[in-house]
């Protein structure tokens, strides 16, 4: 599913109107990755919990953890026209050239893998790919509980290579050096992502506070900060429920 901006400009769907007003910018680890964090991202979060428990959810890929199902191509579109400036005025100078518009795609998501039956590939930090343009989304919907301790999303350095981030250019270097490490030590045991030890170090966290979107680049080592002692409940009342995105700069 892909949205673009559309003319005149698309109106949110009712329930489903953002505010980036409060949006706040910070850089994290030696690498200086951006970090845009916007608290309060809808005015109604209630609505998209509401939503959510009315979709199809389904197993996408097998590399996310869980099921996705698609956000409303026409909250898409009202989001993006919404998001173009922040978008424009924090990642598109990085990637250079005028402003051409963005693409998107956008799913709501519920990490239900138990941590005993994760593949390999979802025990270690990932990228969304190496396209150093492409930006990612988190809106955290979850509420953390007594009994449900999951949080946000914390990010890597690989400590081989000392890549924090994957362009074209490094995926061979990480996949070969990445491979000798597991070839020494073994695959890590099945359970989520925590430190990132042995082979990784974790740079920085984000807390995932209820209705708190954040927005970095994709090619940034991350995972999902989740309990492995928690229960991974497949409601999205009581899961937890993220809606994330990825955003592709036209031209």
């Amino acid at each position: 599913m892909i949205a673009t901006p559309a003319s005149p400009r698309p109106l949110a769907p009712q329930g489903w109107e953002i505010a980036v007003g409060q949006a706040r910018t910070e850089r994290f680890s030696a690498a200086g990755h951006l970090l845009v964090t916007v608290p309060g991202f809808l005015e109604t979060p209630e609505n998209a919990i509401d939503q959510a428990v009315l979709q199809n959810f389904a197993k996408i890929t097998p590399q996310y953890p869980g099921v996705r199902a698609a956000l409303d191509p026409a909250v898409c579109a009202a989001w993006l026209t919404a998001l173009a400036p922040l978008l424009d005025s924090q990642f598109r100078s990085q990637s250079g050239g005028a402003p051409r518009g963005w693409e998107m795609q956008a799913w709501y998501s519920l990490v239900t893998t138990p941590p005993e039956q994760l593949l390999p590939i979802q025990r270690l930090p990932h990228v969304d790919g190496t396209d150093e343009r492409q930006v990612a989304m988190m809106l955290y919907l979850h509420r953390p509980g007594p009994e449900a301790k999951h949080g946000g999303t914390a990010f890597f350095r690989h400590n081989t290579t000392g890549l924090e981030s994957l362009g074209p250019q490094d995926w061979p270097r990480y996949a070969a050096a990445l491979q000798a490490d597991v070839a020494k030590t073994g695959l890590p045991p099945a359970a989520y992502c925590t430190d990132g030890a042995p082979h990784f170090t974790r740079t920085h966290v984000v807390p995932g506070h209820f209705n708190e979107a954040v927005f970095y680049r994709g090619n940034i080592l991350h995972s999902g900060v989740i309990d492995n002692a928690a229960p991974l409940s497949a409601d999205p009342r009581e899961g937890r429920l993220t809606i994330n995105a990825f955003f592709r700069p036209r031209g």
